[in-house]
């Protein structure tokens, strides 16, 4: 598939099949963001793959909102900024992010990006905390690295409408 036919393919996708996503492609999306421009090439994103089943329905928990599908997913791959590095962690690990949607378009993966960055887990509650504290605690985060959003990976289940 050329690049003008993952731009035009790419879409956010939902739900997915229960096949698992093979090891070599989720390797080889990670190898391919780890490639995105960075800041003064600080390379300041980093990224965590999830499949184990337990774990990703944990994720999709959350927030109250827009996380949910998460749970049908076979794999998620945290993308993460390190502050520490550059306070552009977040523009940083957005390219990454977005190298990461189009990569999976061109093998014929589904993606969906889930923000986490400044969310709250129950949207109508300041207080409930943050998505990105709920996730830290969760996976184990450690200091100085920051959660910009989870992206869920899969074979697209069903056709899109006008397809």
């Amino acid at each position: 598939m050329d690049f003008f036919e993952v731009i035009n393919k790419r879409h956010s996708v939902r739900k997915f099949t229960e096949q698992p996503v093979e090891r070599e492609l989720l390797d080889t999306l990670v190898s391919v963001a780890e490639t995105a421009p960075s800041s003064k090439n600080c390379r300041s994103s980093a990224f965590m793959v999830i499949e184990d089943r337990d774990t990703i329905e944990a994720i999709s928990l959350m927030r109250d909102r827009g996380s949910a599908f998460l749970k049908d997913a076979p794999a998620v791959i945290v993308v993460l900024g390190n502050e520490t590095k550059t306070d552009l962690w977040v523009d940083n690990a957005a390219i990454s992010a977005t190298f990461l949607h189009l990569t999976a378009t061109a093998l014929g993966l589904g993606s969906c990006w889930v923000h986490v960055n400044g969310r709250l887990r129950v949207t109508a509650e300041p207080g409930s905390g943050l998505a990105e504290d709920y996730l830290r605690e969760l996976l184990g985060v450690k200091d100085g690295m920051r959660i910009l959003c989870v992206m869920a990976v899969g074979y697209e289940a069903g056709t899109r409408i006008g397809e």
